[in-house]
């Protein structure tokens, strides 16, 4: 039981100011981290909407190149296409936050040239399949990378919000 003193008192006082400073810390923190949070999660979204689309656009792209092709011929192509694509996880730090984010070692698309087929041969819907994925492919480690960014993001700011409600 802590002594009804006056040394008590003032020690008391000085940590309820010591409290409240923090808390106004934290929620100054906080408010930067909901700031951060809604300039990346605006962009998600509408890349996430955006990818959707052309993932529809690339598999109506596909049925035609099946139906014009043959299944057998768009499967042998996809097996001499394949490729490794370099990604690599960092560890980085955002307002105090670590998270991971990927590295590409290089890029999905590639020209007609480099895709190790004959282009001439195909159809136009082939090619616009091929290009199609190979952007939906650019598009979903753009969208990992902000995932990632956003996830962490939100897990502090409930982590915070938290330590808010217990100071108050």
């Amino acid at each position: 039981m802590i002594q009804p003193t006056r040394t008590n008192l003032l020690l008391l006082k000085d940590r309820r100011r010591a409290v409240l400073n923090c808390a106004g810390i934290l929620k100054g923190r906080r408010q930067a981290l909901i700031k951060k949070f809604l300039e990346i999660g605006r962009p998600l979204v509408a890349s996430r909407e955006q990818t959707r689309n052309r993932y529809a656009k690339g598999i109506e792209e596909l049925q035609c190149s099946i139906g014009l092709e043959g299944q057998d011929y768009i499967a042998s192509l996809a097996l001499i296409s394949q490729r490794h694509l370099g990604v690599k996880v960092v560890e980085m730090n955002l307002l105090g936050i670590r998270y991971r984010d990927l590295e590409e070692a290089e890029t999905a698309s590639r020209s007609l040239v480099d895709r190790g087929y004959d282009y001439p041969a195909t159809t136009e819907h082939l090619d616009e399949t091929m290009q199609l994925f190979e952007t939906i492919v650019e598009e979903m480690l753009a969208i990992a990378r902000y995932e990632g960014m956003f996830r962490r993001l939100g897990e502090e700011l409930l982590r915070i919000t938290r330590r808010i409600r217990v100071l108050e």
